[in-house]
């Protein structure tokens, strides 16, 4: 195994070109980046490597984690381990993983822009977007909103009954018809993937196409985002680093109608300009929408708030934030939005790796998280 960390000057440009190319303007952001120039509340390097070392080879859960740091200064990848124990390779800022639930946060912004342009709104009531023969319910004469799917407060449930890989949405249009609410809408947050999947297609049935073509034409084209997507490219396919579910391999699949809440793919080099936008250290045409994201805000537990897909952990600073679990992989993006730093954790274990996050920024979360 080898530490990878910034010996990726190649791989750097070339992310610095593809930024040039789509016309974002870089404020001080050199894509090479000295370790001294981290700001100093951070983990080094070095600790976020001995980090890595402990959950590999001693605790033996994973083979590959990714972490990319990210701020004004710049940027640092450290990585460690290898593909799979038959494939020797080093993960690095190009190898792909199932990020999860982080995939929430695309649909969350899908919703913002098309919110923005008038396509939709936010206090529309779901039933505006499906057919005539499909009730959603409803409780005490209140509605499930747009608003109330990207917030988790539809009250609607984690899961849909009996799902499977072959799960579509006519299933989800059958489930709704039986489904009776426990609480009012918009009254409480319940974590819900059926509700986020559903947002998901309800957009994309809004703007005339599949959820993959609509996150491709709205969020990665532009933002040239090559190595997310839900369906691998062959490019994607040959850096995908195995994904692990204990001690064994991971083959699943996405739920179909579920996958705007979890089906993307992505690597750290993708993730950094997803998290650069959001933190306005790069300018893209999505900077209005990714800041109306966090300019809605609902009560999600003690110290915990929800925005339109991220979540807001608040402890000596806000840590804006999202994690995710497949069956063989774990992800966590989040950043400061105070100090402008940033983190993603990527691994192909279904173990957490959240407290790396947290200790990376230093962050003093009290808060679980449980996003997934």
């Amino acid at each position: 195994m080898e530490y990878a960390g910034c010996a990726m000057v190649s791989r750097q440009g070339a992310l610095l070109t593809k930024l040039t190319l789509i016309g974002l303007v870089i404020c001080c952001l050199p894509f090479s980046l000295a370790a001294q120039t981290l700001p100093s509340a951070l983990a080094t390097p070095k600790q976020i490597r001995d980090m890595l070392v402990q959950r590999i080879d001693v605790e033996h859960k994973a083979t590959a984690i990714v972490v990319g740091l990210i701020s004004k200064h710049g940027r640092e990848i450290i990585s460690y381990g290898k593909f799979d124990r038959d494939d020797p390779r080093v993960p690095d800022g190009e190898t792909i993983f199932e990020i999860g639930s982080v995939t929430k946060l695309f649909t969350a912004l899908l919703l913002s822009d098309m919110a923005l342009r008038g396509e939709v709104n936010l206090n529309d009531p779901v039933a505006k977007y499906v057919p005539p023969s499909v009730h959603v319910p409803t409780r005490n004469g209140k509605q499930i909103t747009l608003l109330d799917l990207a917030t988790h407060h539809s009250g609607l449930p984690r899961e849909p009954a009996h799902s499977n890989q072959s799960y579509t949405l006519e299933d989800m249009y059958q489930f709704l018809n039986g489904y009776q609410l426990t609480r009012d809408p918009g009254a409480q947050y319940e974590y819900s993937n059926f509700g986020v999947g559903l947002l998901g297609q309800i957009l994309a049935k809004r703007a005339g196409t599949d959820y993959e073509s609509l996150l491709r034409t709205r969020i990665t084209g532009p933002l040239q985002m090559d190595h997310t997507a839900m369906r691998l490219t062959p490019e994607m396919q040959a850096h995908l680093a195995p994904g692990r579910n204990g001690q064994h391999r991971s083959f699943a699949v996405p739920v179909l109608a579920l996958a705007p809440a979890g089906a993307i793919r992505s690597d750290v080099d993708d993730m950094f300009i997803f998290l650069a936008a959001n933190m306005g250290l790069i300018r893209t045409p999505l900077l209005p929408a990714m800041k109306n994201m966090l300019s809605v805000r609902r009560q999600a537990g003690p110290g915990t708030q929800i925005a339109l897909g991220w979540h807001i952990l608040h402890g000596q600073n806000e840590l804006v934030c999202h994690n995710g679990t497949t069956y063989g992989y774990h992800a966590f993006v989040g950043f400061e939005p105070h100090r402008k730093v940033g983190v993603v954790v990527l691994s192909n274990s279904n173990e957490s790796i959240d407290d790396i996050a947290e200790r990376v920024l230093e962050y003093p979360v009290t808060v679980p998280l449980e996003l997934q």
